[in-house]
C-alpha cells in the first residue's frame, strides 16, 4: 500500500508519517529525503535538482511497490497546479500499475500553528534547508498563495484524482502525531 500525506508547509506530514511507520510496518519517505543531498550539489529549483528530484522519488515509489513494501510518502501539492497533479499521478503509478491500494491522507493546521511547528528541533535537524527559519518561515507564507487544503464545497484539480483513492483530511492543530497517526491506522484498518 502507499499512502500518500500531503498538506502544506510545516502541516506535520514527515512527523506523522514517523509516527505511522512507528505503529505499523509502513516505511517513511519524506519529500526530504531526495531534496537535502541535491540542494548541496545543485540547487533547489535547477535544472540538475528538478530532474533528479523527480527521478529519485520514482525508482524509490517503483522499487517499493515491485517489493510489496508499504509506504508512507510525504509532499507539499498544491492542489491548484495541474502539472503537480500530473506529477502526484506520476508518482502513484506503480502501486495503481501493481495492483496495491494507494490512500491518501491531507493535513491541515491554521498557518500561525504551522509556523510555530516549523521551527521545532525535531524538523529542522532532519531538514536541513530550513534550518534559516526567517526564510523558512517566509516560504511557509509564500505558499499560503496555493491552494494547499481542500475545502468542501470547493473544488480543485486534485479533488477528481482523491475522489478514485480513499481519502481522509484531518484538522491535527490540536492532535499530537501519534494520535493523529492512530486515526490514520483505525482509518486504513477500516474501523
Amino acid at each position: 500500500m502507499l499512502l500518500v500525506i500531503f498538506g502544506p508547509p510545516a502541516v506535520g506530514k514527515m512527523t506523522v508519517g514517523r509516527a505511522v511507520a512507528d505503529q505499523s510496518d509502513f516505511r517513511l519517505f519524506h519529500n526530504h529525503m531526495t531534496i537535502e543531498p541535491l540542494l548541496e550539489l545543485f540547487g533547489y529549483g535547477t535544472p540538475p535538482f528538478d530532474v533528479l528530484n523527480d527521478e529519485f522519488r520514482m525508482r524509490i515509489l517503483e522499487e517499493a511497490a515491485a517489493s510489496d513494501t508499504d509506504l508512507v510518502f510525504t509532499f507539499v501539492w498544491p492542489l491548484d497546479d495541474e502539472g503537480d497533479l500530473r506529477v502526484v499521478e506520476r508518482y502513484i503509478a506503480p502501486y495503481v500499475v501493481a495492483g496495491k491500494q494507494v490512500a491518501f491522507v491531507e493535513l491541515a493546521a491554521p498557518l500561525d500553528t504551522r509556523l510555530e511547528r516549523n521551527r521545532t528541533e525535531h524538523r529542522l535537524a532532519a531538514k536541513a534547508s530550513k534550518r534559516d527559519v526567517e526564510w523558512s518561515d517566509g516560504n511557509v507564507r509564500e505558499l499560503e498563495r496555493h491552494v494547499m487544503s481542500t475545502v468542501p464545497g470547493r473544488r480543485t484539480l486534485a479533488e477528481d484524482l482523491l475522489d478514485r483513492h480513499r481519502f481522509l483530511r484531518i484538522d491535527n492543530s490540536e492532535l499530537s502525531p501519534a494520535d493523529t497517526a492512530a486515526r490514520i491506522l483505525a482509518w486504513l484498518r477500516g474501523s
